[in-house]
């Protein structure tokens, strides 16, 4: 019973941590409008600038989607029993 508030918990925390990692990125989105706004990506500091934040960011995802998959079928396993 105890474990089903800890690992709750967690997966509240996980879940408000994912949906700030998500809503923090940059979208890539290279429409019209970008072109026209002078928001091309082609230049050397647009290129490098931005991607080791994006990159990490990406990578972020990717490691608190997995923990939140493994803590939601934890939980299901244990109220199950």
């Amino acid at each position: 019973m105890v474990a089903q508030y800890i690992i709750g918990s967690i997966l509240m925390a996980v879940s408000v941590a994912l949906v700030i990692v998500i809503l923090s990125q940059t979208g890539k989105d290279n429409s019209l409008s970008g072109t026209i706004a002078g928001g091309s990506s082609d230049t050397y500091f647009g290129k490098t600038g931005g991607s080791t934040k994006e990159q990490l960011l990406s990578k972020v995802t990717i490691v608190l989607s997995a923990v939140f998959v493994v803590l939601a079928v934890t939980l299901m396993i244990i109220a199950a029993k």
